[in-house]
């Protein structure tokens, strides 16, 4: 029988459960804004009971632990999902940034024509070769001529520029990638050392857990990961194939390589492993500048080169208004360096427009540059000038238009199973004021059950001293 000394124990152990548990509401709605906090709950059970004639008598309760409430399954499915959504989030900015430096306006596999843009140079260099062809003698035509086509070479280097900043972006970003991933490992090591200590001495470690679960998670929207729970509170993580972290070290890093022409890829540091990434920004951000950002390159420099050819061909057997032929019209191989003749720029008269010498009323070349605008050109896969680049900007706008719809998905499966884990580990403002009102309310039946006990002695001691 426990007696009144051990109803006064029973008490002081309620009161003291009750205690805990309303810190641990309190501390359940502390974090109800943090994303990374797992809901926390009190794990109580019955004390040790006492053996007595009648059959074991209980001695109240006592608290076990603060267990946190956490779904494995659906950390996995989110982290899974961070680094597909990290690898498309990476390719629409990067796809983005190309659309902007191409000065069109992109809609789906359509485009608009831009002022400023190469569909409107081309047809300014060309409208302007129709007019000269209609007044072959005329200077100010030769001179809009030779002005339409800088205009158009000026924009060719600009969008050859402008894309080669996009890829070196791109590079320096997946740099700053790599580094970021580096210290969410060096981190991961570390606070799995934190907990492997606090869980061998009998403790928890719920907040340093939820801090690693959100370096993973940000982590795996770097890189695809796997992750392996170990027995004493470690989570081991691997990339690609090869350990990274193990335990409580960090046994392997990221690193960047160059694989030719300054296109940098992945590999593990220690391992010397190059790694096939499926996911995260990193993989993202290599597949755009190796796929749609380095079609899109070639497609420019395929025009621009397709252009100077064709153009050259027929403007080198011109003669102009001095009878003199064999010159070049644009200069440069590609849209990096298209240029125009300069001595055009200085004198329009030396441009070939007469397929004669000393006909200056002739307009034999000029018009058969005209008409380069509406002739297929095999190395531009039998396609027009514009054509062929109305079919670029559409290639661009298809892929752009694909990935913002994988965005969207992405972001929908991302938020229906972050809403499935809030409802498992989220804080509920309701249920922990409910939790707080029922632990009030037992920490006051607790206090009242001393106080009576406290009387009860009173009573015991009044009657031996009377």
């Amino acid at each position: 029988m426990l007696g009144l000394f051990g109803t006064l124990n029973l008490g002081a152990r309620s009161l003291s459960v009750q205690q805990e548990g309303t810190s641990v509401a309190g501390q359940n709605l502390a974090n109800v804004n943090n994303p990374a906090y797992a809901r926390q709950q009190l794990v109580i059970q019955a004390a040790t009971p006492l053996q007595t004639p009648i059959g074991q008598e209980g001695t109240g309760v006592i608290a076990v632990s603060i267990s946190q409430v956490r779904s494995a399954l659906l950390d996995n499915q989110i982290q899974s999902e961070a680094s597909v959504s990290g690898s498309l989030d990476a390719q629409q900015q990067a796809l983005q940034n190309a659309e902007t430096n191409l000065g069109e306006q992109i809609q789906s596999t359509s485009s608009d024509t831009s002022p400023a843009g190469l569909t409107a140079q081309l047809s300014n260099l060309f409208n302007s070769l129709q007019s000269l062809s209609a007044n072959p003698g005329s200077l100010s035509q030769r001179q809009a001529v030779v002005q339409s086509a800088q205009q158009l070479s000026n924009q060719f280097n600009q969008v050859s520029s402008q894309l080669s900043g996009v890829q070196a972006g791109l590079n320096t970003s997946i740099q700053n990638d790599v580094t970021a991933g580096n210290q969410d490992l060096t981190d991961i090591a570390a606070l799995n050392q934190q907990i492997i200590q606090a869980q061998a001495s009998g403790g928890t470690a719920n907040d340093l857990i939820d801090a690693r679960q959100q370096k993973i998670e940000d982590l795996a929207g770097k890189v695809d990961l796997t992750t392996s729970a170990q027995s004493n509170g470690g989570v081991n993580i691997s990339i690609g194939g090869v350990t990274m972290v193990s335990g409580q070290s960090a046994v392997d890093s990221l690193q960047t390589y160059d694989a030719g022409g300054g296109q940098l890829l992945i590999k593990a540091q220690t391992a010397g492993t190059p790694l096939t990434l499926t996911g995260g920004s990193i993989q993202g951000k290599i597949d755009v500048r190796d796929g749609a950002l380095a079609t899109l390159q070639g497609s420019v420099n395929s025009l621009a080169s397709q252009l100077i050819t064709q153009v050259n061909n027929v403007y080198s057997a011109g003669y102009d208004l001095n009878g003199n032929t064999g010159a070049i019209f644009f200069t440069g191989t590609d849209a990096s360096n298209i240029g125009v003749n300069s001595a055009l720029a200085n004198d329009p008269s030396q441009f070939q427009a007469a397929g004669v010498a000393g006909a200056g009323g002739d307009n034999t070349v000029a018009l058969a540059l005209a008409q380069l605008a509406n002739n297929k050109v095999s190395g531009l896969n039998n396609q027009t000038f514009s054509q062929n680049w109305a079919q670029t900007v559409g290639n661009l706008g298809g892929a752009l238009s694909s990935v913002n719809d994988q965005v969207a998905n992405s972001a929908s499966v991302t938020q229906m199973l972050a809403s499935q884990r809030d409802s498992v580990s989220g804080v509920s403002i309701d249920e922990e004021m409910t939790n707080l009102m029922q632990f009030q309310k037992a920490y006051e039946a607790s206090a009242q059950l001393i106080t009576t006990i406290n009387q009860m002695l009173q009573t015991v001691v009044s009657m031996k001293t009377t």
